[in-house]
């Protein structure tokens, strides 16, 4: 490590930067889909319960009674929400990409580079 150039070292910085960037990115896109999934299950549920169904739905800390119609709008709008956030994410995601792999290719051409001799 003591042979390698400050500029590589500071792109390697970067590169592993990038990449907890990446992997935190993932997570979250993770926790989004499976929060989207739960909440369009709840939808089917309340499709096949009958309209007068009693349905409780939670407001913070406390659980209150709605209308069924009112649970159905409220998991709709939370679904487009975070669908509209994993959209989000991926755009990050996708240029995260991109700019790990331009470093990577960086990376490896100062390295690859450094064992041809260099005119001085």
């Amino acid at each position: 490590m003591n042979n390698i150039s400050p500029k590589v070292q500071n792109q390697l910085a970067m590169l592993q930067q990038v990449q907890q960037q990446l992997q935190t990115i993932l997570q979250q896109k993770a926790q989004f889909e499976m929060a989207v999934r739960e909440a369009k299950r709840a939808q089917e549920e309340i499709a096949d319960s009958p309209e007068d169904a009693v349905m409780y739905m939670s407001v913070g800390t406390v659980m209150m009674q709605k209308k069924k119609d009112v649970v159905n709008t409220k998991l709709a709008e939370k679904v487009e929400t975070l669908e509209l956030r994993i959209r989000s994410l991926e755009k990050q995601e996708k240029m995260l990409q991109g700019k790990f792999e331009q470093l990577q290719a960086q990376i490896k051409a100062a390295i690859e580079g450094k064992g041809a001799p260099t005119a001085a």
